[in-house]
């Protein structure tokens, strides 16, 4: 957006795991008084780009923590006075330096206050727009919150933040908010039926009935992740020159301690959290036959713990065929994408998906469950101009289903290059996204009786 020509200033907590090389104290301290007591907020930013500021509010108290919102899968008892600390925090601290936004976007429950604060006049009531990026975290709390957060009972009905007799921080963004987006379109519809609506179908129908809720598809940091520019990997290339992926793939079966796969059997690659969402129970039931017959895996990821079990279990099966690397390692995802040969995303829900992006970027065909954003992104190869293999229902034998066709793809020379060629070429960069959402900022400067 500042790229665009406007002034953007982005505010996130200083959690213990952001970096504080380049940040800069950022003027005076403010004290925010709360039923629950007074807290003091510390601001520090740095200008990362023209006309764009990072700035972090800081508070040890509610911060300076080992995990952003749960630790050891358990959320932290006082998330409600965290997260409205931080969202007045960042309006008041907008204030006190003298930086008037046109419109304020929020991002999830977590934020969802400072729609009710706008809308009830906090801020000359700049308009604001909610972005929901997964509405299965919908920040409820129970209603007791209400008086330690100060806010009015009359507040406290169907129409306001009540949720079924507790405190919704989501519903507050989503009812408060000016304008509200998701992030695909797939999504958008989605999250109006039972089977998406986790609850908020009807909210979410409520007030796509008055104002349409907009599906805008994020997009990739080409910055980051550009294989012909990326600097965590051995080798570079592109769509132009793939020999660099020879050296990744190389590279990854030493550092992961991989055979090579059989001839015609492919490198699978599955990179994310360990939980049900993203469909990782379908993956150990369906991968097992493939190593069998000669696939190869790596995985990298963390989650529920049963499933980090699992994962151990399973490698210890296949030793040389499966890799599992249980936890966060930047530099490694980048390689698996580099270097295999499809990408598995068999996520139940998935509101936008970046691996899938990535993988498309780097060359690894994704392997996906056609929802929210994996279906906006990823075009079956049975199609016209497909980009990798699509399956319609979460079970264990439409992905493998799936994964029979990747390797019977992968056997066909030709047909698997012009995949690969197609989703290397393809634009997921925020350029597209960045328009769209200019559009719904300047929607929302229209003024009662103005015309665009």
């Amino acid at each position: 957006m500042a790229a665009r020509g406007h002034t953007v200033r982005v505010v996130s907590p200083l959690y213990a795991s952001v970096s504080r090389a380049g940040l800069t104290a950022d003027g005076p301290p403010l004290e925010l008084t709360f039923p629950f007591g007074t807290r003091t907020a510390h601001f520090f930013s740095a200008q990362v780009a023209p006309r764009c500021t990072v700035s972090f509010v800081e508070n040890a108290l509610f911060f300076d923590r080992p995990g952003i919102y749960v630790e050891k899968d358990e959320s932290y008892p006082d998330n409600a006075q965290r997260f409205a600390f931080f969202t007045m925090a960042a309006l008041s601290g907008a204030h006190q330096r003298h930086f008037t936004p046109d419109v304020v976007h929020l991002n999830d429950w977590q934020t969802g206050l400072g729609a009710l604060a706008l809308q009830t006049g906090y801020g000359a009531s700049t308009p604001s727009l909610l972005t929901i990026h997964n509405l299965a975290y919908q920040g409820v709390f129970p209603k007791s919150a209400m008086v330690e957060l100060g806010i009015p009972w009359s507040r406290f009905d169907v129409d306001g933040v009540e949720f079924w007799n507790e405190l919704s921080f989501l519903k507050a963004g989503i009812r408060f908010a000016t304008a509200v987006n998701t992030v695909s379109p797939t999504y958008a519809q989605e999250i109006q039926t039972a089977v998406a609506g986790m609850g908020f179908e009807g909210i979410i129908e409520a007030r796509n009935a008055t104002s349409p809720v907009v599906g805008i598809l994020n997009g990739i940091d080409t910055a980051e992740w550009n294989p012909a520019t990326d600097v965590l990997l051995p080798a570079r290339y592109s769509a132009a020159d793939l020999s660099g992926r020879g050296v990744c793939r190389a590279a990854l079966y030493e550092r992961a301690h991989l055979d090579p796969p059989a001839s015609g059997m492919p490198l699978f690659g599955v990179i994310g959290r360990m939980v049900e969402q993203k469909g990782i129970d379908l993956v150990l039931a369906a991968l097992p036959p493939f190593l069998e017959h000669g696939a190869r895996a790596v995985v990298l990821g963390s989650g529920n713990q049963a499933f980090e079990k699992a994962w151990r279990t399973l490698a210890a099966r296949f030793p040389r065929r499966l890799s599992v690397t249980v936890g966060f390692d930047n530099a490694l995802a980048h390689l698996i994408e580099a270097s295999s040969d499809f990408f598995l995303m068999p996520s139940r829900f998935e509101p936008c998906g970046l691996n899938q992006m990535y993988s498309l970027a780097y060359g690894a065909l994704p392997i996906v469950h056609a929802v929210g954003g994996l279906k906006d992104t990823v075009v079956d190869v049975g199609q016209v101009n497909g980009t990798g293999l699509v399956f319609r229902e979460p079970t264990v034998d439409a992905l493998r289903g799936a994964m029979t066709r990747a390797v019977e793809l992968l056997r066909d020379g030709p047909r698997y290059a012009r995949a690969q060629q197609l989703g290397m070429r393809a634009d997921f960069s925020w350029g597209h996204a960045a328009g769209e959402y200019e559009r719904v900022y300047q929607s929302l400067l229209v003024r009662p009786g103005e015309v665009r």
